[in-house]
This record gives C-alpha cells, structure tokens and sequence, in this order.
C-alpha cells in the first residue's frame, strides 16, 4: 500500500491518497455492504485502508474535518436514508443519528489512539534505536 513522502513533511498528499483508496474499497464492495454487518466492513474493510501507518501523521484541524467528512459520507452510504416519520419523505441521516447508529469512536479518534500506542511503544525500545532517539530529541548520527 505504500506512503507518499513529500519534502515539505506535508501529510495532506498521504491523507488524499487514503481517502481515494478508501472511497474505492467502499464503493468497489457496494454490493456486499447488505450481506455483512456494518462493523466487520467497516473495520476490516474500509478503515484499514484509510488509516495505514496513521501513528506518523500530524493531522491539521483541516485534514481532521477531511476524514470526518469521509466517515460520516461513508455511513450514510452503508445506512441509507431515514423516512421520516411526520412527512413520510427520505432523508439524509444527520452526523447525530450516524453516531448514534455506529456507537465505535470516529476516526479522528481512532488515529489519536494509534498514535498514542506507537509513542508508547517506540518509548518502551531500546536507547540504541532510532526512533527512539528521534522521540526524545536525541538524532545522532546516520
């Protein structure tokens, strides 16, 4: 799957690469989304994809709303519209509804957690380790 490297250290280029992946999977297995249920698609699917090697981004208020914005365009497709009840008429399902209907933590979440974990576990290596010395602002060396 791969990531994309910019000189700048701009994450924007990684994150657009993985929504467009992600929109592939989800549409690509449109017809299998009424055979499983929506949190074994989700997070063995779609989420996987999207959120490859998430622990090494930074992301800004921007590319935060960009992959909230993907969750939440993802759901409604999965869950479909609502009728509603008073005029009898489809609609779209409001973020408030979709959080209620998919009770796991949204994905901005999901990549502070994984990027909790990977700190955790670069601090638990060995001082000889580069990431480790990159983490506590020690690169020497090659």
């Amino acid at each position: 799957m791969g990531t994309t490297l910019t000189n700048k250290n701009s994450i924007q280029v990684e994150i657009e690469s993985r929504l467009k992946l992600g929109n592939a999977c989800l549409f690509g297995a449109e017809s299998f989304v009424f055979q499983f249920a929506i949190q074994k698609f989700k997070d063995q699917d779609i989420l996987p994809v999207v959120l490859y090697w998430c622990e090494t981004w930074s992301p800004t208020l921007r590319e935060e709303r960009r992959l909230r914005v993907f969750e939440s365009r993802m759901l409604r497709r999965v869950f479909g519209p609502l009728r509603d009840k008073v005029t009898g008429e489809w609609r779209k399902l409001h973020n408030e509804e979709l959080s209620d209907l998919y009770s796991l933590p949204n994905i901005v979440r999901a990549v502070e957690s994984r990027r909790i974990r990977w700190a955790g576990h670069v601090a638990r290596m060995g001082e000889g380790r580069g990431m480790q010395r990159i983490l506590m602002g020690k690169p020497e060396g090659k």
